[in-house]
């Protein structure tokens, strides 16, 4: 029992991992960051704090700007030829994730997506009080953005279906459910390897810039599922678009949207951390 409890304690760091060859001298030394506390009252005294959840709010509203103007745009097109197809819609999700990642992931980590968030915060890289700022903002903000593409043409969004997502026709529910947690899972997971710092470390030698890589799984998955559920794999997402639709059979499978996604970054959260990384959810002294 003693072995198995100090191999918990010190995780991936007992033994050396194997490197590719030439690469063992450009290592670097590497610190595992204290977990983040479950509460954290002196961060709302934080302009850092503040302006972090401002970051979240502007980032989701134009990624529903530009997305669900997208969808419509496709929507409206009377022939496949003459519009950007599921493949541009793909680009324009995974294509505005890069860039708003890129732009704010100094200031609040660029998560835009309570699933990240979530899976963030299971695994302890931030308090709950910052978690629930930035998942509130982050609704906030889908919801202004897609407000404003309904301002553009509010009859084009009530009858084209104004970006909501909804299980396709021809797939139950539980297909819905099961590629949004899929499709989380895959960006989560994306997002934790993309910003490990270990591994930044490790392998400083590869020029990695972590909103590429997060930016591409979007990409794909949208690939995968949009023919399935339009893809959510992102609440607040899926939340901006229901409310300023509002029709019922939008609602009829929200739920989805939220269960889905939420296990699906906790999936990733647990792999990442007690598989990949080896790292005991709770501090230890």
């Amino acid at each position: 029992m003693e072995g198995k409890e100090e191999d918990v304690k010190v995780g991936a760091n007992k033994y050396s991992e194997r490197q590719p060859l030439g690469t063992s001298a450009q290592s670097k030394d590497y610190k595992e960051a204290p977990p983040a506390p479950l509460f954290e009252a002196g961060e709302l005294h934080s302009w850092s704090f503040w302006r972090a959840g401002i970051a979240e709010f502007m980032a989701t509203f134009l990624f529903l700007y530009i997305t669900v103007l997208t969808v419509m745009g496709y929507s409206r097109a009377n022939s496949k030829c003459s519009t950007v197809g599921v493949q541009g819609i793909a680009w324009a999700f995974g294509g505005m994730i890069f860039a708003l990642v890129y732009c704010t992931a100094g200031i609040s980590g660029g998560h835009i997506n309570p699933a990240v968030t979530f899976g963030l915060f299971l695994a302890r890289k931030l308090s709950l009080t910052r978690a629930v700022f930035y998942i509130v903002m982050q609704c906030l903000g889908a919801i202004c953005g897609a407000g404003v593409v309904k301002g553009f043409q509010p009859s084009l969004f009530e009858t084209k279906g104004g970006g909501a997502n909804v299980v396709a026709h021809g797939y139950t529910k539980g297909d819905g459910l099961g590629a949004e947690i899929i499709g989380t899972f895959v960006l989560v997971y994306t997002v934790f390897s993309a910003t490990d710092a270990k591994r930044n470390a490790r392998d400083s030698h590869v020029p990695i810039l972590a909103p590429l890589p997060i930016g591409f799984a979007v990409f794909l998955v949208h690939l995968a599922t949009i023919p399935i559920t339009g893809t959510g794999i992102n609440p607040a997402r899926s939340l901006g678009a229901a409310i300023v639709y509002n029709k019922e059979h939008a609602w009829d499978d929200h739920w989805i949207f939220w269960v889905g996604p939420f296990i699906g970054a906790a999936l990733a959260a647990l792999y990442h951390q007690v598989i990949i990384r080896a790292i005991p959810f709770k501090s230890g002294n």
